[in-house]
C-alpha cells in the first residue's frame, strides 16, 4: 500500500510541471507586430493595401473608412508632389503681369485674394465631378468599384498592357513620393517662415 501511495504522490508532483494546454488569444505578446513601428501592434484595417508598413498610431483605420483614408492620403501626396514643385519653380519663373517673388509664403499676397479664390473653387469643381457628386465621406464610397485615387486618368497610357504587380509597383512608388513631398513641402514653408529667405 505504501508502494501504490509512493508511485501516485510521485506521478502527481510530476504532472505539476507538465505544459497545460491553453487556448490560443490575441494579445500584444502573440499578435503581428507593425513593421514601422515595432513596439505596436500592426492595424488589421491597412492590410492588403499598397504601401502598408502597419504605420498607424493614432488607429485612424479603425475610426474612419479605410477607402476614404486612403484617398485623402493619394490627394494630399499629389497635391504636396505639386506643390513642391511649384514652390521651386516660383523662384525661376515668374507668371506675365505679376511681381516676383523670393519668399513662397508672400506669392498668396503677390497674386491677391482673387487669383487665390479661383484654385480653391476650380479644386471644389474637381472634387465634385471626380466623385459624381458624391462628395461626402458616407457617400463617396457608395460605388463598391469605386479604388480610391484611380481618376480613370491616364493620358500617357502608362498603366496600359501593365500587370497588376506592375500596377502595384507604380502606385507604391507615387504613394512614397507623396508621403516624401508631405514632409517636404511643409519644411519648405517653415524654412522660409524662419529664415524669411528664398530656398535656393
Amino acid at each position: 500500500m505504501v508502494k501504490i501511495a509512493s508511485v501516485l504522490a510521485l506521478a502527481s508532483s510530476a504532472a505539476a510541471f507538465a505544459p497545460s494546454a491553453k487556448p490560443a488569444s490575441t494579445t500584444a505578446l502573440n499578435a503581428d507586430m507593425s513593421k514601422s513601428l515595432p513596439f505596436v501592434v500592426a492595424p488589421t484595417n491597412t492590410a492588403g493595401y499598397v504601401g502598408d508598413v502597419g504605420f498607424d498610431p493614432l488607429g485612424f483605420s479603425d475610426n474612419f473608412d479605410m477607402k476614404w483614408l486612403r484617398e485623402a492620403e493619394i490627394k494630399h501626396g499629389r497635391s504636396s508632389m505639386l506643390a513642391c514643385l511649384g514652390f521651386v519653380a516660383q523662384q525661376y519663373l515668374t507668371l506675365p503681369g505679376y511681381t516676383h517673388v523670393d519668399d513662397s509664403n508672400l506669392a498668396p499676397q503677390a497674386v491677391g485674394a482673387s487669383a487665390m479664390l479661383q484654385i480653391v473653387m476650380w479644386m471644389g469643381v474637381l472634387e465634385f465631378w471626380t466623385n459624381k457628386g458624391n462628395v461626402t465621406m458616407e457617400t463617396m464610397f457608395s460605388d463598391p468599384a469605386r479604388v480610391p485615387g484611380d481618376l480613370g486618368f491616364d493620358p500617357m497610357g502608362l498603366s496600359v498592357g501593365k500587370s497588376q504587380e506592375e500596377k502595384d509597383a507604380m502606385a507604391l512608388k507615387e504613394i512614397k513620393n507623396g508621403r516624401l513631398a508631405m514632409l517636404a513641402i511643409g519644411g519648405m514653408i517653415h524654412h522660409n517662415w524662419i529664415t524669411g529667405e528664398p530656398l535656393f
